[in-house]
């Protein structure tokens, strides 16, 4: 079962598919997909959204996007998403077509799950991202809410940004949420979409299982994508370097539940 995805270079006309990961028959996700694309100034990327809802997310540079219908201009508030400043996206439900121009060199998150009904498409502007702190001691994080449950644009897309500082854990304590067993835990599928600041960098990520059926640690580099198909699924950041994942999450219900690895829970109980 291979969780740790390096970048692909998949090329196109004025744009390269650096890194996917799509819920198709055979893969080992079946709610979450994301790709990442990188695409020239002037250049355009498009594609119909037949099943599944996207969030779009600007992760760095400016883009126009459509959904065939609206158009929304000069997206994006970033060169480098280590500027730690939230950034534009846009949601648009299954059926649409998307279109993506970049204005400057632009790298671009499209982020994917079932489309369970239409809804309308919408630009979530950057000042609306909720920023939220996590943690305390050596597991602190900065938080980016682009899509949280709390927001019901989307019918199954959750998507977060999160910001880790070297020598802390992110992630952690470790949690999981990979049963349907509401209130107490949601089944949630998950996809890491990793960058490191200076690039050379890495972080490691384990995805684990309680019974290990599952039980990887992966030295995760700028670019990699981690996969989350269940089990608990901790990120260490070395000293010297800072991390910045992008997360998508989806499952048959939309809603964000964890459970803590319960070896850990005393972490959480310290003064």
């Amino acid at each position: 079962m291979n969780l740790h995805l390096k970048p692909q270079q998949v090329s196109g006309e004025g744009y390269v598919i650096v890194q996917e990961s799509l819920h198709r028959d055979g893969s080992l996700l079946q709610y979450t997909g994301m790709r990442i694309v990188e695409i020239e100034p002037g250049a355009q990327y498009s594609e119909l959204l037949e099943r599944d809802e996207c969030c779009v997310v600007a992760v760095a540079g400016r883009i126009d996007v459509s959904d065939g219908e609206q158009h929304f201009a000069a997206l994006g508030t970033r060169q480098s998403v280590f500027e730690q400043k939230p950034t534009d996206s846009v949601f648009l439900s299954a059926g649409k077509q998307l279109l993506v121009t970049a204005i400057d060199k632009a790298r671009v998150a499209l982020c994917y799950a079932p489309s369970l009904k239409q809804l309308p498409t919408r630009w979530i502007k950057a000042d609306e991202v909720g920023v939220e702190h996590r943690g305390k001691y050596q597991n602190q994080r900065t938080v980016h809410n682009i899509l949280p449950d709390s927001d019901d644009t989307a019918s199954s897309l959750l998507v977060v940004e999160v910001y880790t500082a070297g020598g802390n854990f992110s992630s952690y304590p470790p949690h999981k949420h990979d049963r349907d067993l509401l209130p107490q835990e949601s089944l949630l599928e998950e996809i890491y979409y990793h960058e490191l600041n200076p690039p050379q960098g890495f972080v490691f990520q384990r995805v684990y299982t309680d019974d290990r059926s599952i039980d990887q640690t992966m030295s995760v580099c700028n670019g990699d994508m981690v996969l989350v198909p269940a089990g608990y699924h901790p990120v260490g950041v070395p000293d010297g370097f800072s991390s910045y994942y992008l997360n998508v999450m989806a499952g048959p219900r939309r809603i964000w539940k964890f459970y803590n690895d319960p070896a850990f829970q005393w972490i959480l109980q310290r003064d």
